[in-house]
């Protein structure tokens, strides 16, 4: 059976990052898609496992080169993802899981338009704006730009395949275990495998 491709995106502070480890510790055969970047490490981040922290030089090589299935520039730093990395994930057995922001989303549906596509919402911008500030480490300019943003990348969740409210995270967690599982029992993902049994 060929890997499933499940894009996660999401409003900053939406709480995507903390779905998309929960998501994978409770299934092992999703492979979490790294991607390059030219930010500096948060603490406990780990190159190659969280990130691939890249010089800026390095990251222009690779757009240069054509070897980036997407990219963006977001609040100062690059992110993108390998299109040698996703043309071998695909070809193994793990599913692939990505998180991503909406210009990234759009580049890999073009890419890979059967792959499953999931947005992240808090269940208000109240709540949104309260969990931004709890965050405590960004300055108050940043903070009304990823507002701003936010209220932008809202209008795109329409064309995502599924929505999930994180209001509750262990309810948001379960209905994400919920999608990957329904998108598993596809027929056209499951008949190719089982239908020469019933020849």
């Amino acid at each position: 059976m060929a890997a499933q491709i499940f894009v996660i995106s999401g409003a900053s502070g939406a709480g995507k990052t903390t779905l998309v480890r929960a998501l994978q510790a409770n299934d092992p055969n999703l492979r979490f898609a790294v991607s390059y970047t030219t930010r500096p490490p948060r603490p406990g981040e780990v190159d190659g496992r969280d990130y691939c922290f890249v010089s800026e030089e390095e990251f222009d090589r690779l757009i240069r080169a054509g070897l980036l299935v997407e990219y963006v520039h977001q609040f100062g730093y690059y992110y993108g993802t390998s299109q040698t990395w996703l043309d071998q994930a695909l070809k193994g057995h793990q599913d692939i899981l990505f998180d991503v922001e909406i210009h990234g989303a759009r580049a890999l549906k073009e890419r890979c338009p059967l792959g499953i596509f999931i947005f992240i919402l808090p269940p208000t911008p109240a709540v949104l704006e309260g969990r931004l500030r709890n965050r405590g480490s960004l300055p108050e300019g940043e903070l009304q730009q990823r507002l701003a943003r936010v209220r932008q990348e809202v209008q795109e969740a329409p064309w995502y395949d599924y929505l999930v409210v994180n209001d509750d995270l262990s309810q948001a967690t379960r209905q994400l275990q919920a999608i990957v599982t329904a998108a598993r029992c596809r027929s056209d993902i499951l008949w190719s495998t089982l239908s020469p049994f019933w020849r």
